[in-house]
């Protein structure tokens, strides 16, 4: 298996309904510890880990919606079909699809997206 040099870790506060959850968007599940309440999971190379909350990684004190201030990019290869498919499987957007433009470095690039909040409300960003 090929691990990304950067894998996100969520902790969640249920983790049967986040993996089924996840697994409703397409991930798939690449491994799991059952007794460590723990699944990698994937989508075309999107990796994502989630664990329930254990007090091993928890800094402060966890409050909805978790991962304030942070939304978590992913590409798909066909972005109108993923998107027709979750609305299909009556999934809510955080943000319905749209194309935003930004500027690197002098050039601007159109990316389509659209924005989804996990039960635990960490901000899950779908892009092309």
């Amino acid at each position: 298996m090929k691990f990304n040099k950067l894998i996100p870790e969520l902790s969640v506060t249920n983790i049967d309904k986040s993996k089924e959850f996840y697994l409703n968007l397409g991930f798939k599940i690449m491994y799991e510890r059952k007794e460590d309440k723990f699944a990698f999971l994937e989508l075309e190379g999107n990796q994502l880990m989630i664990e329930e909350i254990n007090d091993n990684w928890n800094t402060g004190k966890l409050e909805y919606p978790f991962g304030r201030g942070i939304n978590i990019s992913m590409t798909v290869s066909d972005i109108d079909n993923y998107y027709q498919d979750l609305v299909n499987k009556n999934i809510i957007f955080f943000k319905d699809i749209m194309i935003n433009e930004y500027d690197v470095n002098g050039k601007t690039y159109l990316d389509k997206e659209f924005l989804i909040q996990d039960p635990d409300g960490y901000l899950l960003r779908f892009n092309n």
